[in-house]
């Protein structure tokens, strides 16, 4: 069967997509002008319209990144380059007599990897169900989320933030274009996983979003990711030293160096950060710059942050993927001592105390890294907007039984295979075999059902209170998904005002 084309003319030109399965698609519209040349390390600019009509039948490029992270299928991969700043777009093919909500996905990575165009982020069964999906490629790594900016000269200026600059630039292009896909501009959800919750919920505090969004959803955000400028500074310096030169020839060396060279001095930078800043991840955003005035969840508690609706939450088991693959977190008592050693007198014995069993015990080991890592910030952001903003936590318990056998379990990242309805494509049907095809489709409907009438509305269910400091409810998805009120006290008050001394020297 041949795909139908469909083309809608946007602010920049005519742009043709396909139509198949009951969905409309783009791919790779550019949101802004490509960042190459004189443009490389600056804010976006404004993409220069075109004459004819612009095909958008396949992915561009991902932003540069290590090739085995590009994998779109067995053998096949994404090509890389600076020219990434696009979105896709996913549209019911059935058009609506009410402008539909949107759905914006920010994909997550550690800020150094990830694209658009990965597989399960293809978002037709969230289109399917009523809304328009547009997912979005932002700069990486030492090209867009490791902060520059303190080498910039007059020659070479640089700008800090740039990925937050992208994602800004990104939903304007939402706002003055998503109608004529069906969209609503007044109805803009942003959601993202991993580095992309983290993305989500550091646009709460971007002045420069306020207004292109109504509702966000933070699926696991990690913490410790933001920097202050002068921490940025020093890594910046680092950069440039790992590069071979002196700091003020830092900018015309990051101007003129191959992607790759810039690639190999940030793995360089991140294992030397690793030693000498525990905890301080070198990728991810500065506070205290025109962008990010202060830190998200200090703005979140002052009630300077935007006070949309949010849903925030983390997987049961968020450390396991990280015994596997990517081994970027504290979860072998080696690992977790050396973090907790940079913490003020009494911090260590009060956390290591909330997990029974530990040091001995692997499993205490794990579920302590993937709090640090992942469960503090969720517990941070659901504590402080709540005093502002309707907002919703969650935790994500549910596993196929060949996920479980395989050591897996719900870990980090898990609970995207439900929100992509994974589980009914014929991959996820191995995956869930006979015994658990009912409880996967059952959950997978669940979460998409509640994402989608947050979207539409700002309330994921009447049967799922908000978040508030007396009872912390928490709706756990699950074979029966319910409500706990405050589970894991105990974890959650031991993390209370925890902050590495070291990230913030």
């Amino acid at each position: 069967m041949h795909d139908r084309t469909v083309r809608v003319t946007i602010d920049s030109g005519t742009i043709e997509g396909f139509t198949r399965d009951g969905v409309h698609r783009w791919r790779a519209v550019p949101y802004a002008a490509p960042p190459v040349g004189p443009r490389r390390y600056r804010a976006p600019q404004q993409v220069q319209p075109w004459r004819g009509v612009r095909y958008c039948h396949g992915f561009g490029y991902c932003a540069p990144q290590q090739r085995m992270y590009t994998m779109l299928g067995i053998g096949k991969y994404q090509p890389t380059g600076e020219d990434c700043l696009t979105l896709n777009v996913v549209a019911p093919e059935k058009p609506s007599d009410q402008p539909l909500p949107v759905m914006f996905f920010i994909h997550g990575g550690g800020y150094i990897m990830g694209s658009s165009a990965t597989p399960i982020y293809d978002g037709a069964a969230l289109a399917r169900r009523g809304c328009i999906y547009v997912s979005v490629n932002y700069r990486l790594g030492a090209l867009g989320c490791v902060d520059l900016s303190a080498l910039s000269t007059p020659e070479h200026p640089i700008d800090d933030n740039l990925f937050l600059r992208d994602l800004v630039a990104a939903l304007r292009w939402v706002q003055t274009n998503i109608a004529v896909f069906g969209g609503d501009p007044a109805n803009v959800t942003i959601f993202g996983e991993s580095a992309g919750a983290h993305a989500v919920a550091t646009l709460l505090a971007v002045p420069q979003a306020e207004g292109l969004f109504s509702q966000a959803i933070s699926e696991s955000p990690a913490s410790g990711m933001v920097r202050t400028p002068d921490i940025a500074a020093t890594l910046a310096d680092r950069f440039a030293e790992i590069l071979g030169v002196a700091p003020d020839r830092g900018a015309a060396a990051v101007m003129t160096a191959r992607p790759s060279q810039l690639m190999k001095a940030l793995a360089q930078l991140i294992s030397r950060a690793g030693d000498e800043l525990p905890g301080a991840f070198p990728a991810g955003p500065t506070c205290g710059t025109d962008i990010l005035p202060e830190d998200p969840v200090l703005a979140m508690r002052a009630g300077r942050a935007h006070r949309v609706p949010l849903i925030v939450g983390t997987n049961a088991d968020e450390g396991r993927l990280f015994t596997r693959f990517m081994r970027l977190l504290p979860t072998t008592e080696s690992t977790i001592e050396k973090v907790l050693a940079n913490t003020a007198p009494g911090v260590r014995d009060r956390v290591t105390s909330a997990y029974p069993g530990y040091p001995q015990s692997s499993d205490a080991c794990i579920k302590l890294g993937g709090d640090f890592a992942f469960g503090t910030a969720a517990w941070e952001i659901a504590e402080a907007h709540s005093a502002h903003a309707p907002t919703y936590m969650y935790r994500y318990d549910y596993a196929p039984r060949i996920l479980q056998w395989a050591g897996v379990g719900p870990t980090h990242a898990t609970e995207l295979l439900a929100i992509f309805d994974f589980y009914r494509s014929p991959a996820g049907s191995m995956l869930t075999a006979a015994l658990d095809r009912g409880s996967a489709l059952r959950v997978s409907n669940d979460v998409q059902n509640r994402w989608r009438a947050f979207a539409r509305d700002g309330v994921p269910g009447r049967d799922w209170p908000q978040y508030e400091q007396t009872h912390r409810a928490v709706r756990v998805f699950d074979r029966r998904s319910h409500l706990e009120y405050d589970p894991r006290a105990q974890q959650r008050r031991a993390w209370e005002g925890f902050e590495l001394i070291a990230a913030h020297a």
